[in-house]
């Protein structure tokens, strides 16, 4: 699909975030995707966490996505597809730019922010795909300092 398709589903959506999620993985970095919809479903853009390849912090993929998505208007009525629960600092961007809906593929291998975001009026949608919770559990197992490092523990 091109940026000019509509992605109807959240599996189509989250396939997405996935593929940005497994492309980190291959550059090195921590394998979180994210991507960044209209309600109607096309894509605004998608990114992947960056910290790593990038030596920046604040460089988690929800902000990627969002920055690729570039400035509109207002964000009410988009959603945020994320491969992993969003953490406190990602959830916080969710919140402070009003976005309506997140969907999570995995909220089982990390629980970030949430129940907060529920709590605010913000709509969530999980899934846990088995291939996302597969994918972080291989990774925090065998990177457990720079998964530490990225939720902000160490």
């Amino acid at each position: 699909m091109s940026n000019g398709d509509l992605y109807e589903t959240d599996a189509q959506k989250l396939e997405v975030a996935t593929a940005e999620a497994l492309l980190g993985a291959a550059e090195g970095g921590i394998p979180i995707g994210a991507a960044l919809f209209t309600a109607d479903g096309r894509l605004l853009g998608s990114g992947h966490n960056r910290r790593v390849q990038d030596h920046d912090a604040a460089m988690h993929a929800e902000t990627n996505a969002f920055r690729n998505a570039g400035r509109q208007q207002s964000y009410r009525d988009t959603v945020m597809v994320t491969t992993l629960s969003p953490c406190w600092y990602c959830s916080g961007l969710v919140r402070q730019f009003g976005i309506g809906r997140v969907v999570i593929g995995d909220d089982l291998t990390f629980h970030g922010g949430q129940e907060w975001l529920a709590e605010n009026g913000v709509e969530i949608s999980v899934v846990n795909d088995p291939r996302l919770i597969s994918l972080m559990s291989e990774f925090i197992e065998l990177n457990p300092r720079l998964w530490n490092e990225d939720i902000g523990t160490d």
